[in-house]
């Protein structure tokens, strides 16, 4: 039985439907349009049955999702939709959402300039100082790292693969510096299966994992055991040659303006020297031996 609650939700989310449809069309001129004598109109906005038509959709059945009724929509029929009301990125996925959907993931590849982002992100992680950060794409790629994560993790070695899941199966020198490598590894491949399945069908996370299963036996097996674990927290040892026992929490992040990206934290933890090994690590004293050491 719906509840009164639920009843009332379902109304609300029409009207919404009903306004944001109506105020989306009025704004889009039949110039804009590309209609033939969009030139020569006086009227303002255009009208449902044109909608209709650049959407390929039936006048009835878009007169009827434009007064909110309870009708069947799919997500090629919204995209059509949204085309024809030159809606942004936000307005799509709202409309997603008052029809009833699960909004698409944000392309922010077309909706946000990447060259202020990236260099802002950059700023943030380099702003950790001297505690390791990197940034991640979906697939777990590395695409920037601050100096400690450098220093501490090897990130930007050569040879090694910018895919953080391969480096972590495939990458002697920080399989030997993480203490605690067997206990997250099963995390690691939990957390990877769960960001896979955000984007199901996406044909990048299908060769990050063949190609990781080509080369580590280990992952393979982690991998057929199915398991899944959203990201948040590992607790994580890492043995550098230098200072010694590094321990740290690691965090995953998503980035609200950025939610392609994550950035990955490594904070000392409270109870351990960590911290001060640091700051040794990343003065000029320890810059010297710490880009030495990541090398073998």
């Amino acid at each position: 039985m719906v509840s009164n609650a639920a009843t009332q939700d379902a109304a609300r989310r029409r009207q919404e439907l009903r306004d944001f449809l109506t105020t989306r069309r009025a704004r889009v001129t039949p110039a804009e349009a590309g209609l033939p004598d969009g030139g020569r109109r006086r009227t303002p906005g255009l009208r449902r049955e044109e909608v209709a038509v650049l959407a390929g959709v039936g006048a009835s059945w878009y007169q009827w999702l434009e007064q909110g009724r309870d009708i069947t929509v799919s997500p090629q029929v919204l995209d059509a939709v949204a085309r024809v009301l030159r809606l942004n990125g936000a307005e799509r996925r709202h409309l997603y959402v008052l029809a009833g959907l699960n909004p698409p993931p944000r392309q922010d590849a077309e909706e946000l300039g990447r060259t202020d982002v990236c260099a802002g992100l950059q700023r943030l992680i380099d702003a950790w100082m001297p505690f390791p950060a990197h940034i991640m794409d979906p697939y777990w790629n590395t695409i920037a790292y601050n100096e400690a994560a450098q220093l501490v993790l090897g990130h930007g070695r050569p040879g090694v693969s910018h895919n953080c899941l391969i480096a972590f199966f495939t990458d002697p020198v920080y399989r030997a510096r993480a203490a605690s490598w067997e206990t997250i590894a099963p995390l690691v491949v939990a957390q990877f299966r769960a960001a896979c399945s955000v984007r199901p069908g996406d044909e990048g996370f299908d060769a990050v994992v063949r190609e990781a299963a080509a080369l580590s036996a280990e992952f393979a097996e982690l991998w057929a055991r199915a398991d899944v674990q959203d990201g948040g927290t590992l607790h994580k040892e890492m043995a550098h040659p230098h200072v010694g026992a590094l321990l740290f929490e690691t965090t995953l992040l998503q980035i609200p303006v950025r939610p392609d990206l994550s950035i990955v934290l490594h904070n000392p933890r409270p109870e351990s020297d960590t911290a001060a090994k640091l700051e040794w690590l990343t003065s000029p004293e320890g810059r010297r031996g710490g880009m030495s050491s990541v090398a073998g």
